[in-house]
């Protein structure tokens, strides 16, 4: 059985200023640079891990 890979949607609802420098290295790195931007990635535990370090700037769609 191929198992179907889900992907997620991360879309940045608050700006990454005034957080550290860590932190807005891990939005850069999802992709985001605007607010309101949306974008794609597969679910995986590693994608995940970036979006549970920064879920208070980011809203995610299954």
């Amino acid at each position: 059985m191929a198992k179907k890979n889900r992907t997620l949607k991360i879309t940045l609802v608050k700006s990454p200023i005034g957080y550290t420098k860590r932190q807005k290295g891990t939005v850069s790195a999802l992709g985001l640079k605007k607010l309101n931007q949306t974008v794609e990635h597969e679910d995986t535990p590693v994608i995940r891990g970036m979006i549970h370090k920064i879920s208070h700037l980011v809203q995610v769609e299954e």
